[in-house]
């Protein structure tokens, strides 16, 4: 989610929070800079990173439990840092032509949403393999990319109308399908960690569906509600793709069981209740199509309750101490942790609330002078850091040992040489590039210069 403009009574809270792509760590920006707090414990809570050199962060995202972060900043919302957050160090920066809305990393591509247009880097070399332009306009940044290195795909908003998916593979660089979802615009959307499945919402926020992956086929529909419509703020899968939950500006979080229908007939029920249901079923099918559809409709499996309506988060389903459990993020500054009966549903039981921190509210920041600069990448400075021998490798030696997805159809290699950008009009511009960026994935960051781009 991102959030550029703060009213003054927002100034105090977070900018920024989000859980990375498996929900093992949690990452928060504000006025002061940056954290991050890892999730394996449901009584404690301790951020294991923390910058206060970047202020105004907006945007923070982390590829899963690697020293690689992505920032924005909102005193340059078009510049992105990519960075090394364990050695001090920054990989790369880029500069767009306008303000960056959302960020999208796995372990093989990174996507830079802007109003109209998606860059698609290699995550190996960060270098642009293709700029999708002339996107319907989306000025919430809604999109997602697939934590799967082989259905990597990316969903972004198909029309301004309506609620329409375009789906994109990230790899073979080809348009897969255009899913229709929702006769009103889109709100959210979420791949599940396969990436086989895509749940989303429009922004009456009533009916959340699941697609499955590539064919497009309509899974599940759920009614989240019948009295109130909402701002669906958040979708997302359980690790098994067992669950999905929403959030959204109500004080209710819904969780939804992905069960598929038995193809054999179960034995009829001679009860009372059950010739009742069964009444009820088929009379269904004589009344209008809109009414009809609605009681064909799932309800939640369960439901937990917020402090209060208005609250902007994000949620998740986490493992924590081997137990999924519900986590749900607020920019107020807390994270909410619920437990689920996995058999029975119903209402979730709070088990912990723990404060994140975020800016204080007597703290000044220094700001970067002048908006002209915003297009100007910043001159990164030497860290002067020695790592000791044994210490972490880094992030870019890290992943070139991470075994390369394969697609059928058109064949692509390895990332670092998978569909190099050749265009100088189109591709990265207006920095110095090394001579050899795939050296990248066999050395350490620090010994290379950062690399600066500017995009048209």
């Amino acid at each position: 989610m991102t959030f550029l403009a703060q009213s003054p009574e927002q100034q105090t809270k977070l900018l920024f929070v989000n859980f990375n792509q498996d929900s093992t760590s949690l990452q928060t920006g504000s006025k002061i800079g940056f954290k991050l707090y890892p999730l394996n414990s449901i009584d404690n809570l301790e951020f294991t990173h923390e910058n206060n050199e970047r202020p105004n962060i907006h945007l923070v995202e982390r590829l899963f439990a690697s020293s690689l972060v992505a920032l924005v900043s909102s005193d340059h919302p078009r510049k992105l840092d990519v960075c090394h957050f364990k050695k001090g160090s920054e990989i790369c920066n880029y500069s767009y032509s306008n303000a960056i809305l959302a960020v999208k990393l796995n372990r093989m591509r990174l996507v830079v949403c802007l109003e109209e247009s998606l860059y698609i880097h290699n995550i190996r070399d960060m270098k642009v393999l293709h700029t999708i332009r002339d996107t319907p306009p989306n000025p919430k940044g809604i999109c997602a990319l697939s934590p799967h290195n082989e259905h990597a795909y990316l969903a972004y908003p198909g029309s301004v109308q309506a609620g329409e998916v375009q789906i994109f593979d990230t790899i073979t660089l080809r348009a897969v399908i255009n899913i229709s979802a929702h006769d009103n615009p889109l709100a959210a959307i979420a791949f599940n960690p396969q990436g086989t499945r895509l749940a989303t919402a429009s922004e009456k926020g009533t009916v959340i569906r699941v697609f499955s992956l590539p064919d497009g086929a309509k899974l599940f529909e759920f009614r989240r509600g019948l009295k109130r419509c909402a701002d669906i703020q958040c979708l997302a899968f359980s690790v098994d793709s067992l669950f999905l939950c929403t959030c959204s500006n109500t004080e209710t979080v819904h969780i939804f069981k992905l069960l598929e229908e038995p193809k054999e007939k179960p034995p009829e029920d001679s009860s009372w209740m059950g010739i009742l249901n069964s009444t009820f079923k088929t009379s269904a099918s004589y009344l209008p199509a809109g009414i009809s559809d609605v009681m064909n409709q799932g309800r939640s499996f369960a439901t937990a309750r917020l402090p209060h309506a208005g609250l902007r988060s994000v949620c998740t389903i986490a493992p924590l101490q081997k137990i999924p459990r519900l986590l749900v993020a607020t920019h107020e500054g807390h994270l909410y942790i619920y437990n689920i009966d996995h058999n029975e549903g119903g209402e979730c039981t709070l088990l912990k609330t723990h404060l994140l921190e975020g800016q204080p509210s007597d703290c000044t920041v220094p700001s970067e002078e002048g908006a002209a600069s915003n297009d100007r990448p910043l001159t990164q400075q030497s860290s002067g850091l020695d790592e000791p021998s044994g210490s972490p490798s880094s992030y870019a030696a890290t992943v070139g040992r991470r075994p390369q997805a394969s697609s059928s159809g058109d064949a692509v290699g390895p990332a670092s040489d998978s569909m190099p950008y050749q265009d100088p009009l189109d591709g990265a511009v207006g920095g110095d590039e090394l001579e050899d960026i795939g050296a990248l994935r066999l050395h350490d960051d620090s010994e290379f210069p950062p690399m600066r781009h500017k995009l048209p």
